[in-house]
């Protein structure tokens, strides 16, 4: 079974090449995050064609999150236990549903902005309700192969961004939130780390000063699985090529490869 996340930036912007990527790369499941279209405005027909079920959660600004499987989609989960709330809304930023045997979440997990924002604390909030959820889940279910996968924000050593450096009083690397990325292991999850053809697996490059040619990455799209999946992995990397070229989202999508039994 392949699975994979990519936070698209626009699936509208971005439909002829995720089409594309789908087609050459044939992935069973595949979580995208940053969807910034309207649940009704996902381009359903578009990928149906293809022979895929989709999922999607949106509501047109800058979040979103789908499940795209050609091997079933059932159970289908729409935000987390007791999410919080931003500015009174709760926003589209997880959704879970079991495929071909495997429960994944596709996760887009809140910027926080800056570390005196109301979006920092909101975003360790956020985290909070994605462990609660995981803990009721795997509870209920415990060797059931379990993935949280997509955009988590957050660089989860210094070796994960370019120059850690630069990173100063910024968000995505403070230890409140490396240490709420890592509380998931107290649920019985444990992280798959990608690989990558040449240099660091970075998965984000910012679209300014010409980040991606100059190597100034970070792994923010994460992959956290509990033992019976975790264990099955075969294969996971991240598909650089496909942050290349005009009209590429800045973040590059991660595959998971698996050997279930």
């Amino acid at each position: 079974m392949r699975i994979a996340t990519w936070n698209v930036n626009s699936v509208g912007a971005r439909l002829e090449r995720l089409l594309a990527w789908i087609e050459l790369n044939q992935p069973d499941v595949l979580a995208l995050q940053e969807l910034k279209c309207t649940t009704e405005a996902f381009p359903y027909m578009a990928v149906q064609a293809l022979g895929y079920d989709v999922e999607a959660l949106g509501t047109g600004r800058w979040n979103g999150v789908a499940l795209l499987s050609k091997i079933g989609i059932t159970d289908v989960t729409r935000g987390l236990v007791d999410q919080p709330l931003f500015e009174d809304v709760a926003e589209p930023r997880a959704i879970g549903a079991t495929c071909g045997g495997v429960r994944v979440w596709s996760i887009y997990v809140p910027n926080g902005r800056e570390l005196d924002h109301d979006h920092y604390a909101y975003k360790l909030d956020w985290f909070a309700a994605l462990r609660r959820t995981a803990e009721a889940e795997l509870a209920l279910n415990p060797s059931l192969p379990y993935v949280i996968i997509g955009d988590y924000n957050v660089a989860p050593t210094d070796a994960d961004v370019w120059d850690i450096s630069k990173f100063a009083g910024s968000t995505h690397v403070t230890a409140a939130e490396r240490n709420a990325v890592t509380a998931l292991t107290s649920v019985g999850l444990s992280e798959v780390l990608p690989r990558s053809l040449k240099g660091e697996p970075y998965t984000f490059w910012d679209y300014r000063q010409a980040a991606f040619g100059r190597g100034w990455g970070m792994r923010i799209d994460l992959v956290y699985g509990n033992e019976s999946f975790v264990s099955s992995v075969s294969d996971c990397y991240v598909d650089r090529e496909e942050r290349k070229g005009k009209g590429a989202s800045d973040h590059a999508p991660v595959v998971i490869d698996v050997n279930l039994p």
